[in-house]
């Protein structure tokens, strides 16, 4: 998540985002030049499980559905992050700015992400949805570090903080300005899982 955009995030995660921002506000103000790069959610982590909290691997029987499971988040393999963090480094385009890697074919919904995996796998998952009011309530009584991530769920399942903008003057998209780039798809990605 860009923490240039995250003013508004829950506590405790917001601690996340205002550190990388004072972090920010340094490198600017001494005038050292920069380029941020905006990787998003890292595939390893919640592609194989289809964002599931539990485990790192697809569930068998049933999935849960953040909301009604389509609000838009982008996914990325690690190694294309790293790609692209690369390119990055001598190009003058993205000199002081925010690059974001949002490939047009990995802006999905956790709906979309299930559904590729039941054509892959040929079977159906039970979808039980998870309401933004229940999701909010469990965060009560856990601990700081469980909070930290669940906040940052909140963020990306239900107010999909990483695609519900629009890409601006000061920012770049790096499918975009490295189009040679054959970053991969996530219904490819999830084959390693049959």
């Amino acid at each position: 998540m860009d923490p240039a955009r995250m003013d508004h995030a829950l506590e405790p995660g917001r601690v996340t985002f205002d550190e990388k921002m004072t972090v920010r506000k340094a490198i600017e103000d001494v005038k050292i030049p920069f380029t941020y790069v905006s990787a998003n959610c890292f595939a390893g982590y919640f592609i194989g499980n289809l964002c599931q909290l539990v485990s790192l691997t697809p569930p068998r029987e049933k999935v849960t559905l953040y909301g009604d499971g389509n609000v838009k988040a982008v996914f990325m393999d690690e190694d294309d992050i790293a790609t692209y963090t690369i390119k990055t480094i001598d190009d003058p385009r993205t000199l002081n700015k925010t690059v974001y890697l949002r490939p047009p074919e990995n802006i999905l919904t956790q709906r979309q992400l299930v559904e590729m995996w039941e054509k892959l796998s040929e079977r159906k998952l039970d979808k039980l949805g998870f309401s933004e009011e229940d999701f909010l309530a469990s965060l009560e009584g856990m601990d700081y570090v469980n909070r930290v991530g669940m906040g940052h769920f909140y963020h990306i399942f239900y107010e999909g903080c990483l695609a519900n903008f629009e890409i601006g003057e000061e920012t770049e998209e790096a499918s975009k300005l490295y189009p040679d780039v054959q970053y991969v798809r996530m219904d490819e990605y999830l084959k390693q899982y049959l």
